[in-house]
């Protein structure tokens, strides 16, 4: 997996290439948002061409979540579709999240 990563104005967006966020590439993904966290407070995740998460992909988001926390930085997620959005509200992590429909919704929510 290779994240796509761009800024704007001071917000990293950071959209997530596959289709599937599940155990078998949540810590990969996890590794590789560690430099992302460190270099920026302000980050916004697109889930955009995730069709599918299981627990395992909620785990390394919480855990993305509470590592820009540390930093007193946050971390919005945008673009979800409607399963992986009945996911989050399942299990209440929309209540832990904040989710925003576009790129633009995420950056303007910093502000």
């Amino acid at each position: 997996m290779q994240l796509e990563t761009f800024d704007s104005h001071d917000v990293t967006i950071v959209k997530i290439p596959v289709e599937r966020l599940d155990a078998g590439n949540s810590k990969e993904f996890k590794k590789l948002m560690e430099p992302y966290i460190k270099q920026n407070s302000k980050i916004a995740v697109d889930l955009s061409s995730v069709r599918f998460m299981d627990s395992s992909g909620l785990g390394a988001l919480l855990s993305c979540l509470r590592s820009v926390a540390s930093q007193a930085g946050d971390l919005k997620l945008f673009g979800m579709n409607v399963t992986v959005r009945a996911l989050f509200e399942l299990v209440r992590m929309h209540r832990i999240f904040e989710i925003v429909g576009t790129q633009e919704a995420a950056i303007e929510a910093f502000r």
